[in-house]
């Protein structure tokens, strides 16, 4: 067959209607599954590929008639409470990426909670389908729903953002700790900083797949044996945050760090109360930097980036009928952005006696 193969072609030889293969080709759940995956072995077997040009095309009118219509996209939570998961800044910025990205690609983002009384997964499916309702972001879902969802999957476009749930495994988007942690380590010695002392609660790493940890344990081998500092680690049930004050006091004694790397809330208190003087006793870099006035040297997660990606891919596979749950999950890590400040002055001063005495 000379030129290129059109979807015509296909359906001539499948005996079907060239739209019947239309439909299959965008994977559209109208069509059973057995005769998409006919289809569209059949169309790869003989070479059909699409028309780039007829491709954009589609896709313009695809996003002028969103403009005009504003379909919606679920925003489904799982937090102790409908609108706790706001108080957590990463999250309130996830959702307002999303919100905001959402609004250009011309969709509404709607919020569903799981924990409404009486709304169980499985009704939850069943109302987003009534409304038709096809795009799901799964967000702000805590450590202790680990339960599967039971949503019927194969009517949705879905992705996630952060970790939670572990079950279903579909796309998801989130910060990247460990790159994060890498990049706060390797300035804090571009500044001439050599002994790097890493701060944080267990959970905190636990909610991230130990990728604090990771990225710190990483550029720590790149460091002579002797100025390997041991992680201060916490466990912290009710996450209260701030590390306690005697462990930090034996710790800083011990190992006499010359900065620290952590979130402000875990351990600069607790610096404070003991004397520290921050930077002329110990440098800090914060590897969740709300304000980048120049106070604080660290850097920043960017949250709002998350969960716009969450959208743009979500939008793509609607505008490929990708439905169901992927057969190769993917996952999508945003970089975070350095910022310098005054806690990390580039020239290193002298190391004084890290706590005169680890006051309490």
């Amino acid at each position: 067959m000379n030129g290129r193969i059109t979807m015509g072609d296909v359906a001539k030889r499948a005996g079907v209607h060239v739209t019947t293969v239309s439909l299959a080709l965008r994977n559209h759940a109208s069509l059973p599954l057995a005769t998409r995956e006919r289809l569209q072995r059949m169309a790869e077997k003989m070479g059909y590929a699409p028309d780039p040009a007829l491709s954009a095309l589609v896709a313009y009118r695809h996003r002028a008639h969103l403009r005009r219509s504003a379909p919606t996209l679920a925003y489904v939570t799982n937090w102790g409470t409908c609108w706790g998961w706001r108080d957590v800044t990463a999250h309130r910025m996830f959702h307002e990426g999303a919100t905001a990205k959402a609004a250009r690609l011309g969709y509404r983002l709607e919020h569903f909670w799981l924990g409404e009384r009486g709304l169980a997964p499985r009704r939850l499916s069943d109302i987003l389908v009534a409304r038709g309702i096809t795009g799901i972001i799964l967000a702000s879902h805590q450590l202790a729903a680990e339960a599967p969802l039971d949503f019927d999957w194969p009517r949705f476009s879905a992705v996630k953002i952060d970790f939670f749930p572990r079950e279903p495994a579909i796309h998801h988007v989130t910060n990247d700790q460990r790159a994060i942690l890498q990049l706060a380590v390797r300035r804090a010695l571009a500044a001439g900083r050599r002994r790097v002392g890493l701060v944080m609660p267990t959970w905190w790493d636990e909610i991230v797949d130990l990728a604090w940890s990771a990225g710190f344990l990483a550029e720590q081998q790149q460091l002579p044996v002797a100025a390997r500092i041991p992680m201060l680690t916490f466990s912290d049930p009710e996450r209260q945050k701030l590390v306690p004050r005697s462990r930090l006091a034996a710790w800083l004694r011990r190992y006499r760090p010359d900065v620290i790397v952590s979130y402000a809330p875990f351990v600069r208190p607790q610096l404070t109360a003991l004397g520290v003087d921050v930077p002329r006793d110990v440098a800090y870099v914060d590897t969740f930097l709300t304000e980048t006035d120049g106070q604080t040297a660290g850097v920043r997660q960017n949250c709002h980036r998350v969960g716009e990606l969450a959208v743009e891919i979500l939008a793509g596979q609607l505008h490929q009928n990708a439905l169901g749950l992927p057969a190769i999950p993917t996952a999508t890590l945003v970089e975070g952005t350095w910022f310098d400040g005054a806690t990390l002055p580039a020239k290193l001063l002298r190391t004084a006696a890290v706590l005169g005495a680890g006051r309490q």
